[in-house]
């Protein structure tokens, strides 16, 4: 049952990542759904990022899972390289826990 979802996902996602490119030139839309269409994307990928940066298994993440979270954002945001990001999101984390910050 699990591997049928998977690969049905997979598919689905597949399709729709093709779908993009294959009707493009084909569909035309003002220039402010483009903008409303870019920005609902970036509305989406940050609820994700906040959603799980402050709930795990249903609960409150604590305070050391959103500080790294914050330190990652602003180093990338500062345009970091991708290493110095999650070693330093990371090391937040992980120090902020081991300081007893859960």
């Amino acid at each position: 049952m699990t591997m049928a979802a998977v690969l049905a996902l997979a598919v689905g996602v597949y399709l729709v990542r093709f779908a993009g490119p294959a009707v493009r030139g084909r569909i035309k839309v003002s220039e402010r759904t483009e903008t409303m269409m870019k920005r609902g994307a970036m509305v989406v990928l940050a609820a994700l990022v906040v959603t799980g940066a402050f709930v795990v298994d249903g609960g409150f993440a604590g305070w050391a899972l959103p500080a790294g979270v914050l330190v990652g954002g602003v180093l990338a945001w500062r345009r970091a390289p991708i290493l110095v990001v999650v070693i330093a999101a990371a090391g937040t984390t992980a120090l902020l826990r081991l300081a007893g910050i859960a």
